[in-house]
C-alpha cells in the first residue's frame, strides 16, 4: 500500500525516511527511527505494525540490518503479505518483500539508502525514487521529498495518494516528524508543511531543545 525511502547522511550522521500511500496515516503506520539503531519501514498489503519497532530493537542490540530483518520476518506466518525495510547506522540496508503485495512490488538497496514499495503502478517507481535521491543537489530532507515526488511522477501507488510523511533524526537537533494523514494532494501539503517547519523563528526555538548530543539543554 506504500512506497518509502530510508536514508543516512554519512557527513552529518543524520538518518531519515519519507513515505506516501493510497491509504490514511502513513506516518503513523509505516516509518520509524532511532539514532541508536537506524530507520525502518513496515508496510504491505497487510502490514504488521510491530515489525518496525522490533527491527529497530534488533539493530540497537547490535544486529545488522539483514540479520534484524530476517529475525523479525521469519517468525511471522503472514510475512507473504508484508514488506519490511531497515537501514542501520553504518548505512547497510535490507528488505523483506512478501509475494502477496500486488503485481508490482520490490526494493532497491544501495549504500546509505533503501527504497521499497508495494501495490505500485510499476516497479519503475523504485528506480525513479533512487535516482531522484542520489542525483539531487539539495539538502538531506529535500532529497527525501524529491524521491517521493519522483515516485508520484512515475506512477506511484496505483490507487493514488491519501497521506505522506517525513521523519528525520539528527544528533544535534530534535526529531522532525511531519505528517499529512489525509489530503487530496498529500505530497504538496507535505512540502508546504516542510517549508513552514523551516521558518527561522521556529528553527530558533527548536535550537533550544534537548538533543542526543546535548541532552541537558
Amino acid at each position: 500500500m506504500t512506497y518509502s525511502i530510508l536514508a543516512r547522511d554519512p557527513e552529518t550522521g543524520s538518518i531519515g525516511a519519507a513515505a506516501a500511500t493510497g491509504a490514511l496515516c502513513v506516518g503513523g503506520w509505516v516509518i520509524r527511527g532511532d539514532l541508536r539503531a537506524g530507520m525502518s519501514a513496515s508496510q504491505g498489503a497487510k502490514p504488521n505494525t510491530l515489525w518496525g519497532e522490533d527491527v529497530l530493537s534488533q539493530m540497537a542490540a547490535g544486529s545488522t540490518a539483514s540479520s534484524a530483518v530476517n529475525a523479525v520476518t521469519s517468525v511471522d506466518s503472514g510475512a507473504a503479505y508484508r514488506q519490511l525495510a531497515a537501514l542501520d547506522l553504518h548505512g547497510n540496508g535490507a528488505v523483506h518483500t512478501g509475494s502477496e503485495n500486488g503485481l508490482a512490488h520490490g526494493s532497491l538497496v544501495e549504500n546509505n539508502v533503501v527504497v521499497c514499495g508495494n501495490l505500485l503502478s510499476d516497479t519503475k517507481v523504485l528506480d525513479a525514487m533512487m535516482l531522484a535521491f542520489k542525483n539531487s543537489q539539495l539538502g538531506f530532507e529535500e532529497r527525501l521529498l524529491a524521491a517521493l515526488f519522483a515516485a508520484e511522477r512515475s506512477g506511484g501507488d496505483y490507487r493514488g495518494l491519501m497521506s505522506a510523511a517525513l521523519l528525520i533524526y539528527k544528533p544535534d537537533s530534535p526529531p522532525t516528524t511531519l505528517r499529512i494523514d489525509y489530503h487530496d494532494s498529500p505530497l504538496l501539503a507535505l512540502r508546504t508543511l516542510y517549508e513552514k517547519h523551516c521558518d527561522p523563528d521556529y528553527q530558533a526555538w527548536r535550537a533550544t531543545l534537548p538533543t542526543l548530543e546535548q541532552p541537558e539543554r
